[in-house]
């Protein structure tokens, strides 16, 4: 995931985008999880109709600051979609047993671990919160447009309130676990560089040069 986003977001990193979505979308397809590969594919169509076809079939000033708004975003499409295998995929026991083979400073490797179980948290609260406004009719075009105050204020504040209720609980489960202790923690199962770690870094390592080596079709018409 810092590979792609680091590639993807540098100055030149369009021509990266299309392998990262390609990877995302691969990824994505192993778990697997179709909704996201639909998602990802629409969102990069979308994004690659508005930003590189829309400005040449109508060339005006409104369509180039539309096109150069997707210039950045479709960036954001690959990195989302690699980040989003990486929440759905991998636990924050087994992410911080990875960075800590990685010599990886404790103060990151657990607030990335944290992190990671903070997200899952945060979207069911908000899928809970949702269906209470649903209930009060303050979800949907109509119920914010009669109600927009209301509805913002419904929102925001229960899941500011759960987010820090979340943030508590999570931070009492890590002194329980340990991680603020001065001791190594021992890894039962410690990760190991197998082949589909070999596999998947040799696909990233084709992708990369495929990229390098054929034009891409983003790197023209977005300056």
């Amino acid at each position: 995931m810092l590979v792609v986003s680091v590639a993807v977001m540098s100055p030149s990193g369009l021509v990266f985008v299309p392998a990262g979505i390609v990877l995302a979308v691969a990824l994505a397809a192993s778990e697997p999880s179709w909704s996201r590969v639909a998602v990802l594919l629409a969102s990069a169509a979308i994004m690659y109709a508005l930003g590189w076809i829309l400005p040449v079939v109508w060339p005006n000033g409104l369509t180039a600051t539309i096109g150069i708004a997707c210039g950045y975003l479709i960036r954001f499409v690959a990195a989302f979609g690699v980040g989003a295998h990486l929440v759905a995929t991998t636990s924050p026991t087994r992410l911080s047993a990875g960075l800590r083979a990685w010599r990886i400073p404790r103060a990151i490797a657990v607030t990335l671990a944290v992190m990671l179980r903070f997200f899952p948290v945060v979207a069911s609260t908000s899928a809970a919160v949702l269906d209470a406004m649903r209930l009060r009719g303050l979800v949907g075009a109509r119920g914010f447009v009669r109600h927009p105050v209301l509805s913002i204020e419904r929102f925001t504040v229960p899941m500011i309130a759960a987010s820090l209720r979340a943030s508590e609980d999570l931070s009492a489960s890590t002194i329980l676990r340990g991680l603020g202790s001065r001791r190594t923690p021992v890894t039962l199962d410690p990760p190991r560089f197998g082949w589909p770690d070999a596999a998947l870094a040799l696909a990233v390592a084709a992708l990369a040069a495929i990229s390098m080596v054929l034009p891409s079709p983003l790197a023209e018409g977005i300056p």
